[in-house]
């Protein structure tokens, strides 16, 4: 029966490269953490937000839907691409909001003067009185998404805010 003998060099390398059993390896941190990055935490916001949204809203208004018509009841009419421009809206995404909005008798279309080509968007009278009801709510959407921060946080976060559009 012949006998294994490692020299000192191979024994040395073994006993280096082995690992006690169930002993794991701390991993290095990466160089991208998910968690630190501005849009991970941006998401994470705007879920909270619309999550408040949905609840207090108390009315059947999707966040899109409600933008299209505040920024209607502040401009007046305007045409879809315009609305869209001034809601940070996709053309099909507020083609899809204002046929809803529509549907649902709050908008209406008609042509342009200045531009037969073009059609404008406006609010139905039923759609002014809905804007007019929902106001004091998305006020407070707004207000109980800012909550966790103090009044000068508030005002800090905003600023920056502004500065990343």
């Amino acid at each position: 029966m012949a006998k294994t003998v490692l020299s000192k060099a191979a024994t040395a390398k073994v006993a280096v490269s082995a690992k006690p059993v169930g002993q794991k390896r701390k991993p290095s941190k990466p160089s991208y953490v998910l968690d630190d990055q501005i849009g991970f935490m941006l998401r994470q916001v705007w879920q909270r937000h619309a999550t408040i949204f949905a609840k207090e809203i108390g009315i059947n208004l999707t966040p899109t839907q409600w933008a299209a018509l505040a920024k209607l009841t502040e401009t007046g009419p305007c045409s879809q691409n315009q609305l869209g421009r001034l809601t940070a809206m996709d053309v099909a995404t507020i083609k899809g909001v204002i046929d809803r909005l529509t549907a649902r008798g709050l908008t209406e279309t008609s042509p342009d003067p200045d531009d037969g080509r073009r059609l404008l968007v406006s609010l139905t009278r039923a759609g002014q009185t809905l804007a007019e009801k929902a106001a004091p709510h998305a006020l407070a959407i707004s207000k109980e998404t800012l909550a966790p921060l103090d009044a000068k946080e508030r005002e800090t976060f905003i600023a920056l805010l502004s500065k990343l559009r």
